[in-house]
């Protein structure tokens, strides 16, 4: 028995069925690329340069950087080396992500869903992106919390994915989605809100209650302080976290399509006294780009997604330029885990369309998104003391031609495309031996008078 299980095994991941393994092994003491076009993102292209990893971390990059004694050496002469793609709106490694039976989903987190296993992780790592932001769905004006993670395929435990020391986030929707709720085969009856000023209320209501919760607990800490004998404030779950956007120790993601409903959440916001960290989707942009730079809040559109829905109706594939050169922090997402494998191309249509430089469409999938994230102290560049989530390219990574040849995690070779391209090559033959030693004799048939049989 046990014998045919690993037979089968083997013939689902030829299949596409089980995800492939990780690459194994130690990791060396240091890594040294050299010989590639290094584009730091932040600190500008060094041809023929050198980058160093140790212990997770980039110890050096540079043009004249000394190879460390025992270090791997990897020859990428003719090659691009850049820091990890980052995708500030990805669903992958997870499912079910839609608590449509209440309005405000706030006591529920995708830290608590997260799937190691999902295939998405390792075809998305094959296309250089190295993080993601993983959201909440959009049924509700107020959602779950999110899970930024780190694409560590071949981890086991779905805590081994998270960013550690990431800035929690969650999510916010406006328009089409949290007001219908029957897109989402939502059964019984529809659900309150059912118009955009019905999401207005669900959304000042919350935070009018999060507000007066917080003023209750510190009461209670005073009065404790004090010396006196008092009852802590019962505890709610679903209140806590907005407590934590009113403190500023939680971002805000709020999914918004039109020009409207995305002012209106300004105005709220700021009336309640936070600040919306970026606009997801942000479709009519361009529209209020100055009034989205001036509360501060950044925008991660998609490249050149519109007319799937009445609410993108006025979308236009300038828009993430348009943002741009008017100060708006912008990042271009995949809300997909197919375009995930290849948002250095989806970065790449803003030189065309809205003619933004190299450096500045590049920036949109890279330290845009980390400053977006609040985590790039720690990525989206490449600078000495960053962490080591590094992506060696057969060409330079805005071309069609891109290919990710080698992705570091932290310093960690996480994907290889030769070494995976033998690995397969080894399997196609280990089937062809198993089904060749499983093939039955045939015989040849034979063939009965059937007036000669028993009736």
């Amino acid at each position: 028995m046990e014998t045919h299980v690993k037979r089968l095994i083997l013939l689902l991941a030829l299949a596409g069925v089980v995800a492939p393994a990780a690459p194994r092994g130690q990791s060396p003491p240091a890594v040294a690329i050299r010989g590639a076009t290094i584009l730091t993102v932040t600190k500008g292209t060094i041809p023929n340069g050198t980058i160093v990893l140790r212990a997770g971390k980039i110890e050096a990059v540079g043009a004249n950087v000394a190879v460390p004694p025992g270090a791997q050496v990897v020859d990428a002469g003719g090659r691009f080396v850049s820091p990890g793609i980052i995708d500030a709106h990805s669903h992958i490694a997870a499912d079910s992500i839609n608590e449509g039976g209440t309005t405000v989903s706030s006591m529920t987190g995708i830290e608590d869903v997260l799937d190691p296993t999902d295939i998405n992780i390792y075809r998305d790592l094959a296309g250089g992106l190295t993080v993601a932001n993983i959201l909440h769905g959009s049924a509700n004006p107020i959602g779950g919390k999110n899970a930024v993670i780190k694409l560590r395929w071949g981890k086991t435990r779905a805590k081994e994915l998270l960013f550690e020391g990431a800035l929690p986030g969650i999510k916010f929707a406006l328009g089409e989605n949290p007001k219908d709720m029957r897109q989402f085969g939502q059964q019984g009856p529809r659900r309150y809100p059912i118009t955009r000023p019905g999401v207005e209320f669900v959304i000042r209501d919350a935070f009018t209650r999060a507000k007066a919760y917080r003023k209750s607990w510190q009461e209670y800490e005073r009065r404790r302080t004090a010396g006196e004998d008092v009852l802590a404030p019962r505890r709610d779950l679903q209140l806590e976290p907005l407590v934590g956007i009113l403190e500023g120790k939680r971002l805000v993601h709020a999914h918004g399509y039109r020009a409207d409903e995305m002012l209106m959440l300004i105005r709220l916001a700021e009336d309640m006294g936070f600040k919306v960290a970026t606009f997801q989707h942000v479709l009519e942009g361009y529209k209020i780009a100055k009034e989205i730079a001036a509360h501060g809040a950044g925008a991660s559109t998609f490249s050149d997604w519109w007319g799937y829905k009445v609410e993108v109706i006025d979308a236009i594939p300038h828009n993430a330029a348009l943002m741009v050169r008017k100060g708006v922090l912008v990042s271009i997402n995949s809300d997909s885990a197919e375009h995930a494998r290849r948002l250095n191309s989806e970065a790449a249509k803003a030189i065309k369309w809205g003619g933004l430089s190299e450096d500045e469409a590049f920036a949109l999938v890279t330290i845009n998104p980390a400053k977006q994230l609040r985590i790039d102290s720690r990525v989206g560049s490449l600078e000495p003391g960053k962490d080591a989530d590094v992506v060696v390219w057969s060409h330079h990574p805005l071309s069609s031609y891109a290919i990710a040849d080698r992705v570091y995690i932290d310093g960690t070779l996480y994907y290889d495309r030769l070494a995976e391209a033998g690995r397969l090559t080894q399997l196609k033959k280990e089937k062809e031996t198993l089904l060749a030693a499983e093939q039955p004799d045939r015989k040849s048939p034979t063939t009965t008078d059937p007036q000669t049989q028993p009736r």
